[in-house]
């Protein structure tokens, strides 16, 4: 199925690794134009954005602190001077930290505020204001299922997460008007080079009872995600808007 992203130029944060990364090598495998966001993942991302670029795209790897106003605009600035006008933003820059509350800081909290929330609203802010004035983009931002259902040990991770919910759900009731998208893809555990850094490494007996609550018995890969990640960013859903889709082996059912 064609997915007339071609030619499309696409912003992915946090692209230097995992998801991210593959997230951009799927639009680029669709012919889109992509930018690998990363702060401290920069080998990774000029890997990615070479990569890319053996499949006949577009591609750069961009650098910048999210929690950073003047980091952010150059960032937006870059990707629109060397690959054009961004008609895809993808949300997946985010901080968490397995951690119980009661053994928190608000230090330990800090990070996951500023990178998940205020990092995505200053970037999406951005990125939608070039939206709007050509009226058209679609915004698709990533979330931890703990977000949605809650989970110990990720309060605060959860908290932040949380925030994905509203932001898409706003955006897309008050930037419709200008012909712009925003879903959200909602994911339990997904296999990455990170993996063990979020679910640390649990023994056997722990790790089966970890699977036990995916009834399809196994975590995501990012093969799973970026399919459906591709088909929002479409025009192929340009009556969708406003969702947040789970993919997550199961793991909660709205």
């Amino acid at each position: 199925m064609d997915l007339q992203l071609t030619g499309t130029n696409v912003l992915i944060t946090g692209a230097g690794q995992g998801l991210g990364r593959a997230l951009g090598l799927g639009f680029a495998g669709e012919g889109a134009n992509v930018a690998f966001h990363y702060n401290s993942s920069g080998e990774g991302a000029e890997k990615a954005a070479a990569e890319a670029a053996e499949l006949g795209v577009r591609s750069i790897a961009v650098g910048g602190d999210l929690r950073d106003a003047g980091a952010v605009a150059a960032i937006v600035a870059r990707t629109e001077d060397e690959l054009g006008p961004i008609g895809v933003l993808v949300n997946n820059s985010a901080v968490t930290r397995k951690q119980r509350f009661l053994d928190s800081t608000p230090q330990d909290w800090a990070p996951q505020i500023d990178v998940t929330v205020t990092g995505t609203l200053q970037l999406t802010h951005a990125v939608a204001k070039q939206m709007a004035e050509r009226e058209s983009g679609s915004i698709v931002n990533l979330m931890g299922d703990s977000g949605r259902v809650g989970e110990s040990g990720l309060l605060v991770t959860a908290t932040a997460r949380s925030t994905t919910v509203g932001l898409t759900r706003s955006l897309a009731k008050e930037l419709a008007r200008y012909r712009i998208r925003a879903n959200a893809v909602s994911l339990a555990l997904v296999r990455t080079d990170n993996f063990d850094a979020h679910a640390g490494t649990p023994e056997a007996d722990t790790m089966k009872k970890i699977l036990s609550a995916y009834p399809l018995r196994r975590f995501g890969h990012p093969d799973d995600i970026t399919p459906m990640v591709l088909l929002l960013a479409s025009p192929l859903s340009s009556w969708t808007t406003g969702q947040v889709v789970s993919v997550n082996g199961g793991y909660a059912m709205p």
